[in-house]
C-alpha cells in the first residue's frame, strides 16, 4: 500500500481522505469476495468457477489480488507434520506414499506419522473389503426383529479374505470384536458362500442392521455366481445370523430374471436398508435388489452401463446412495491402456443416475442417466463418496488404476505425457449434479509426474496394484472434515478436507512386512507378496471421533487398530455416526 499524506492530492485527483476510504472499501469488498469464494458463493458479476490452479474467471485486479493472497494450491498434497519419535518417510529419504527400493531390499520397517499401532489380528491376512457395525443400547430394531430390545453396545469389525484353502485356519469372514480397540478379538466366522470370498460386496446397514454380500470368489469373472448373502445383527454383531442366501436375478428369487447372468464383484446398501446394489464388474451391469424382506430378496431392476456408455469401452464396479435413495453415483470404470494415450476420449470417473423409480417400487423401475464426469489422468475407477462439507455438497471419486495402469510401459508413458502415475482420489463439487466440476486431487509426491526420474528407476520389476489409492473413507457424510485412504505400497493416509479446495495431509501409517506369507490374503494369490516388501493396505477405513482412532486391513498383516497421536485427529468439529463414513 502507498503512503499518502493527509492533506495532499491522490491520483486522479483524490483527496488523502477519499483515496483511504475507497482502498480500505476495496479491502472490505476483496475480503468479502474471498469469503463467498471459500464457502462456494457465486457474488453477482464475479463467477469465481474455481480450477485446480486458481481462479477460472473474474476481474483481472481481483484475480491478483486474490492470488497475490491466497496463492494457488500446490500440486501435491502438502506432508504431515509428524511428531518425535515417529519414523517417518522424510527421515528415510522418501518422496511422500514412497517405500524406496534400498528399504524393501533389506525388510521394510515401516513408517508411522501421528498414528501409532494399539491392536492389531493378523489371522490369515485379508482382501479387499471390510465393514463396521456399532450396536445401540435399546435402540428400534425394526418389527421384523421384534422390535426393541437390551444389548450391549458393542462395535464389530468384519472384512473378507481370499477364496483359497491352502494353509487356512479358518475361512471366510472373520468377525472381530472391536469394542476396545486395543485389544480386538475374533468372536466367529462367516462362511455362508458369499462371505467365502465377498471380494468389494461385503456391506453392513445401521438402519436395517444388516450385513451382506455377494458371491465374488476371486472378483467374480465367472467363478463367483448369482448369490447374495444376508445376515441380522440385531440381537448380537459378534455372532450374526443367517438369514438368506439367494441367488438372486435368477428368476428363482421371485424377482426380475437379469438380462445378463450375475456375477458379485461390488455392492452396497441404500441408506435406508431396503435396497442392496451389486456391481458386476464382469459384465458391465448394476443391480437393484429388493430386501425389504432380508429373507427374501430379489431383484426389481438392471442397468447395462457397458451398454449405456457406448462408444466408449466402460465397466461397472462400485456404487453409492444419496440419502434419500434417489440417486446413485455409479463408478464408471475405463480400463488402462497399454500406455497413456492423450488422443483417446476419457472413459473413467462416475455417472449420475435418477433410482426415484427403484426407490418407490414402481414396476419395471428404471435407472435414469443424468450426467458423468470422466477424467483422462486415472484408470479403474473404484467407488465413490457422496457428502457435505460446510453445508455444500461433493463426490469423493476414487480410482484403482492409474494413468499408465501397471506396467512400467505404462508408467513411462504417463510421465511422458506429464500426468500422475498413480491412482488418487478426485474432490468434485456436486452443487450443479448435470455438470460436477473437479476441485482438487489429492496426489502425493511420488504420484507427481516431476519426481518421474527419481521414482520410475525405483519401481523396476514392480507391477499391478504398487502405489495409489483402492478405497477411501470420510468422518461423517454429512458433514466431511476428514478422509482416509487405503494406497497399497503407500499404506494408510489420513488428510484435512475442510477446505475442499486444499486437502492436506495429517498422518499416516504404513506398516512394516511381514516376513511370512499370509494364506488368506490375495498379495499372495496374485504372486505380488515379496517377504521384506510393503504390504498391499487395500480395503476401506472406519474413524472413531470419541476414541480417537482408526481401523482397517492391510493384507498381510491382517486389522490394525491405529490411534491417532501428537493431537492432530479429531478436529472440533469431526463427528463419526454409525453408518456415516462411506
Amino acid at each position: 500500500m502507498v503512503e499518502i499524506p493527509r492533506g495532499s492530492k491522490a491520483p486522479h485527483g483524490l483527496s488523502a481522505e477519499c483515496a483511504d476510504f475507497k482502498e480500505r472499501s476495496l479491502k472490505h469488498t476483496l475480503k468479502r469476495k474471498l469469503m463467498a469464494a471459500s464457502s462456494g458463493v457465486v457474488l453477482k458479476g464475479f463467477a469465481l468457477g474455481m480450477a485446480l490452479g486458481g481462479l477460472a474467471s473474474g476481474p483481472p485486479a481481483f484475480a491478483d489480488e486474490l492470488n497475490r493472497r491466497e496463492p494457488p494450491p500446490p500440486l501435491t498434497v502438502p506432508k504431515a507434520n509428524c511428531g518425535q519419535g515417529d519414523q517417518t518417510e522424510t527421515a528415510s529419504h522418501a518422496l511422500q506414499g514412497q517405500v524406496p527400493a534400498s528399504l524393501r531390499a533389506i525388510g521394510f520397517k515401516g513408517f508411522n506419522c501421528n498414528l501409532e499401532l494399539i491392536g492389531q489380528v493378523r489371522g490369515d491376512g485379508a482382501n479387499w473389503q471390510t465393514d463396521e457395525f456399532r450396536e445401540q443400547r435399546d435402540e428400534f430394531r425394526g418389527p421384523q426383529f421384534g422390535g426393541y430390545g437390551n444389548r450391549h453396545d458393542h462395535t464389530c469389525a468384519y472384512h473378507g479374505t481370499a477364496f483359497t484353502t491352502i494353509g487356512r485356519t479358518h475361512l471366510g469372514v472373520p468377525v472381530i470384536d472391536m469394542t476396545n480397540p486395543s485389544e480386538p478379538v475374533p468372536t466367529s466366522y462367516l462362511t455362508s458362500i458369499s462371505m467365502l470370498d465377498p471380494w468389494e460386496s461385503l456391506k453392513t446397514n445401521t438402519r436395517r442392521e444388516l450385513l451382506a454380500g455377494d458371491n465374488a470368489h476371486n472378483g467374480g469373472g465367472g467363478q463367483g455366481g448369482p448369490q447374495v448373502d444376508i445376515y441380522d445383527l440385531s440381537v448380537d454383531c459378534r455372532y450374526p445370523q443367517l438369514l438368506a442366501s439367494v441367488a438372486v436375478g435368477t428368476g428363482t428369487d421371485g424377482g426380475m430374471v437379469s438380462p445378463i447372468f450375475p456375477n458379485g464383484h461390488e455392492g452396497s446398501f441404500a441408506p435406508d436398508g431396503l435396497t442392496y446394489y451389486r456391481g458386476d464388474l464382469a459384465n458391465g451391469t448394476y443391480h437393484a435388489i429388493d430386501v425389504s424382506d432380508p429373507r427374501r430378496p430379489k431383484e426389481i431392476a438392471f442397468y447395462d452401463i457397458s451398454a449405456a456408455l457406448l462408444p466408449l469401452s466402460v465397466k461397472s464396479h462400485g456404487i453409492s446412495v444419496s440419502d434419500d435413495g434417489n440417486r446413485a453415483y455409479l463408478a464408471v470404470l475405463g480400463a488402462p491402456a497399454a500406455g497413456f494415450d492423450p488422443s483417446t476420449p476419457a472413459n473413467n470417473g462416475f455417472a449420475v443416475l435418477d433410482t426415484s423409480e427403484v426407490q418407490a417400487r414402481k414396476p419395471n423401475a428404471q435407472f435414469k442417466l443424468i450426467s458423468t464426469f470422466l477424467y483422462k489422468d486415472g484408470s479403474v475407477s473404484q467407488h465413490t463418496i457422496p457428502v457435505k462439507i460446510r453445508g455444500k455438497p461433493y463426490i469423493i471419486q476414487v480410482d484403482e488404476g492409474g494413468s499408465g495402469g501397471g506396467s512400467q510401459a505404462g508408467w513411462q508413458s504417463a510421465c511422458a505425457a506429464k500426468v500422475p502415475l498413480f491412482p488418487m482420489a478426485h474432490i468434485v463439487d456436486m452443487s450443479n449434479e448435470k455438470k460436477p466440476t473437479q476441485v482438487s486431487e489429492l496426489i502425493l509426491e511420488m504420484n507427481n509426474p516431476a519426481n518421474c526420474e527419481e521414482v520410475l528407476p525405483d519401481i523396476v520389476g514392480l507391477s499391478i496394484f504398487t502405489y495409489g489409492t483402492h478405497y477411501c473413507s470420510v468422518d461423517n457424510r454429512d458433514n466431511a472434515t476428514t478422509l482416509a485412504c487405503d494406497e497399497f505400497n503407500s499404506g494408510i493416509r489420513v488428510f484435512d478436507i475442510r477446505d475442499p479446495t486444499r486437502p492436506k495431509e495429517i498422518a499416516y501409517y504404513n506398516p512394516a512386512s511381514e516376513t511370512t506369507a499370509s494364506p488368506g490374503s490375495n498379495h499372495v494369490s496374485f504372486n505380488q507378496w515379496v517377504a521384506g516388501g510393503p504390504d498391499w493396505c487395500s480395503a476401506q477405513l472406519h474413524l472413531d471421533a470419541d476414541k480417537g482412532t482408526i481401523w482397517t486391513t492391510c493384507q498381510d498383516n491382517g486389522l490394525l487398530s491405529l490411534k491417532f497421536t501428537n493431537g492432530v485427529w479429531p478436529f472440533p468439529e469431526s463427528s463419526t455416526p454409525p453408518g456415516k463414513q462411506n
